[in-house]
């Protein structure tokens, strides 16, 4: 891994700087290198996968890792089929030195500029001037914690999923998580499987819940061929899934979505929960209680929608990540109004300004990626003739 001291005149200016070395901008690296242009990255942090590094101990990928591979990046065959967190951070990289990837370690972008000749990054080593800027932060660098009014007077302790490791300190507490994606089950799994002393599970909406893997293999592998499907017809093969392997929770306070989990992917993006076995059995064993949406939290305690009051130790948050690229590129009106970018994963936005690896995707976040990561890069060489 090339980790090179960062220079005062930034580098040469016909090469491509992207900022980020996650999974996104090292794929982009490795396929501009491919098509005979040097790139080089900018990282904040001081290793490949920064935000990875920093997720709980439990976490592992929701995609198999046939489907999460990089551009010609396989993984070692001892891998886990859901690869690790570990795992994950040892192949990227692993992928860094394969591609002879160029790398800044400790270089922070702080401000985007249009000037006559391309563009003109603000960073922590200094002004660089560029021709064209690759964007790949990823959708996870800001935890988003809820402005719940007075929640600064609550007695506990109230933290974000990201800051969750494991359950060794909350042995024998009681603990309320908030939100019912995919961090927040598995998170309360991990709890109640640690030792906690209580685990309740803040649900607002119902989730759309898909098993990581079942006796047909990979899930993600399945949702893959339903895609190809009519809405219907892959909602109904769905619901018979669920059906055979995650049973009936409404007993347990999880009644089912309104609509398909295609149906709902289709109309706006809403990808499903995806959780292990030993999470359902702890919520059917009694666990993991669910209980309604959290409406307040003060002085006097968690109020959930449905009125009823707790006094949990702690609270943790599995609210979700903003992108962060306000204070970087806001000004140049191209981000929407959650503050992602209007166009990702293809065409340049503005001459020279690129944003990947913020689309909206689920199952095969991995073929996804690599014909996202495809057409952005043969876009860039072709504005480049």
């Amino acid at each position: 891994m090339k980790n090179i001291p960062a220079p005062g005149p930034g580098v040469p200016a016909e090469w491509v700087v992207i900022i980020g070395a996650g999974p996104a901008g090292l794929a982009a690296a490795a396929r501009l290198g491919q098509l005979g242009v040097r790139a080089e990255i900018l990282e904040c942090g001081e290793g490949v996968a920064s935000s990875w590094r920093q997720r709980y101990d439990r976490l592992r990928m929701n995609t198999c890792r046939w489907n999460i591979t990089l551009w010609f990046g396989r993984f070692p065959r001892r891998t886990s089929t859901f690869p690790t967190r570990d795992e994950f951070v040892r192949y990227m990289e692993s992928y860094v030195s394969k591609h002879d990837l160029k790398v800044r370690f400790g270089v922070r972008v702080d401000r985007i500029d249009r000037v006559a000749d391309g563009w003109r990054l603000a960073t922590s080593a200094g002004e660089w001037s560029v021709r064209d800027v690759i964007v790949a932060t990823g959708h996870g660098r800001i935890a988003e914690l809820p402005r719940w009014t007075g929640h600064d007077r609550f007695p506990g302790r109230l933290l974000h999923s990201a800051e969750y490791r494991n359950p060794r300190e909350f042995r024998g507490k009681d603990v309320v998580v908030v939100g019912s994606g995919c961090s927040g089950m598995e998170i309360a799994g991990d709890l109640a499987q640690g030792g906690a002393g209580r685990v309740r599970l803040s649900v607002r909406t119902p989730p759309h819940i898909v098993l990581r893997t079942s006796a047909w293999g990979p899930n993600d592998l399945l949702a893959a061929a339903l895609q190809r499907l009519p809405t219907r017809m892959a909602d109904s093969v769905d619901a018979l899934i669920r059906r055979k392997t995650v049973g009936d929770l409404a007993p347990y306070g999880l009644s089912l979505p309104g609509e398909g989990t295609f149906s709902a992917f289709r109309r706006d993006d809403a990808q499903p929960t995806i959780v292990d076995s030993d999470v359902i059995e702890a919520i059917k064993g009694g666990r993991i209680e669910i209980v309604a949406g959290v409406s307040s939290v003060d002085a006097d305690g968690v109020r959930l929608d449905d009125g009823t009051t707790l006094l949990p130790d702690t609270i943790i948050a599995a609210t979700g990540f903003r992108t962060g690229l306000q204070p970087l590129v806001g000004h140049l009106d191209v981000l929407d109004d959650e503050g992602v970018p209007r166009s990702s994963g293809g065409s340049a936005i503005a001459a020279g300004l690129y944003f990947l690896g913020y689309e909206k995707g689920v199952g095969v976040i991995g073929p996804r990626a690599r014909r996202a990561t495809r057409d952005l890069c043969q876009q860039l060489v072709a504005a480049r003739r």
